[in-house]
């Protein structure tokens, strides 16, 4: 099998620069449109495809984001292995702007989205004690030193619902949880990306502290936009970099990520519902 890589780009990351044979291509989806056309190309001779999360131009707010179409879309075009790149709020005062944290646990706090290919007719549960891929991961953590990067390997990611920021009662609470940093956009995009038997490691991007910080004051998004710009750039490297990490000749996953549903389905095969299942080709074709 050979790797392809899937990067979803975050606020702030829309494009990636220096693809060869750079071509935007639409994929359908029976699980609705994606966020945007699919750029797709090579980098360092690893096959490439890049989504925009939130389209050009920034069209989706974190709920209207379709997960669902997203993931289906880049396991449609053979992505192997997806790095998610988001922009985050820091809880801790050691993750400051500017910092990269390898994300690799969720507290999902998100109501308003579609959270499984699954349903009805065919029922799944995939295991998410450990939601990321670790191989995949420290592949980032390195592509991160790499660049030039200040990186955190390891951290929890608070996954709110938004669009407005926190509370401070709300930050405040999730510190004490033990939560490093707060977004928007990590869930249900991991638990997706596990149903899709794909690798899946989180780049968040820190671009402020979250409002419990007393001398940072309360976040507003002309701070978001600043460190914003600095982090694209970074990373854009850190991407070129991880292309030179990833063999072309791609490995079962060590972890087990790309056969998730070996022992996930719980319908019986003779009750399961032909449509869903025509909706599940891509996603769970291997199994069914």
């Amino acid at each position: 099998m050979q790797t392809m890589i899937g990067v979803i780009g975050g606020s702030g990351v829309y494009q990636i620069d220096g693809l060869e044979d750079a071509n935007w291509v639409t994929v359908n989806s029976p699980f609705g449109a994606p966020s945007d056309d699919i750029l797709v190309g090579r980098l360092r001779g690893l096959p490439i495809a890049f989504l925009p999360r939130h389209g050009r131009g920034h069209i989706h707010t974190p709920s209207t984001v379709p997960y669902r179409a997203n993931i289906d879309v880049l396991k449609r075009l053979g992505v192997t292995d997806v790095v998610a790149v988001s922009a985050v709020g820091s809880l801790r005062a050691d993750y400051a702007p500017g910092d990269f944290v390898i994300v690799n646990q969720y507290i999902d706090r998100t109501f308003a989205r579609e959270k499984s290919f699954f349903g009805p007719g065919c029922v799944a549960h995939v295991s998410l004690a450990h939601p990321t891929c670790p191989r995949l991961s420290a592949a980032c953590a390195k592509a991160a030193e790499l660049a030039g990067v200040k990186v955190h390997q390891g951290g929890t990611y608070l996954a709110m619902e938004g669009p407005q920021f926190s509370t401070l009662a709300e930050s405040r609470l999730y510190r004490s949880w033990g939560c490093d940093v707060i977004g928007m956009t990590g869930m249900p995009e991991a638990k997706l990306a596990r149903e899709a038997e794909l690798c899946y490691a989180s780049v968040a991007m820190v671009t402020d502290f979250d409002c419990w910080h007393e001398g940072h004051g309360a976040v507003d998004v002309s701070q978001v936009l600043q460190t914003l710009t600095a982090n694209s750039s970074s990373a854009k490297s850190l991407i070129s970099h991880l292309s030179g990490l990833l063999n072309t000749s791609r490995a079962p996953c060590p972890h087990g990520c790309d056969r998730a549903l070996d022992n996930a389905l719980m319908t019986a095969p003779d009750k399961r519902d032909p449509a869903l299942l025509a909706r599940l080709d891509a996603v769970a074709g291997r199994v069914l």
